[in-house]
């Protein structure tokens, strides 16, 4: 076996951790106003499935009772989260 190659191990939703690992204050400033256009989530529509916290570049998805949560100070608008999104629970917006 190559030592590049990890060993396959099947894991669980219960091992997806629920938040960010660090406090986004401690890391990076809040958003400096650049941004045009920002996610919004349909909370009827979210299933809790978390791939938008998971594929979330900046770490500023959080998953509350079940629903995901953007904080939108951080939030710099890629729509990534928008793309990944299944039931269509997320949507983009004009900033205001």
């Amino acid at each position: 076996m190559r030592p590049s190659l990890r060993e396959k191990r099947a894991f669980g939703i219960s091992e997806v951790p629920v938040n960010t690992s660090f406090e986004a204050g401690y890391l990076v400033s809040v958003n400096s106003g650049w941004r045009s256009i920002r996610p919004v989530i349909d909370s009827q529509r979210c299933i809790g499935c978390q791939q938008c916290y998971l594929y979330c570049p900046d770490g500023v998805i959080s998953v509350t009772d079940g629903k995901a949560d953007i904080d939108y100070d951080f939030c710099k608008g890629c729509g990534i989260c928008a793309k990944i999104c299944r039931p269509g629970a997320i949507r983009m917006e004009a900033e205001r």
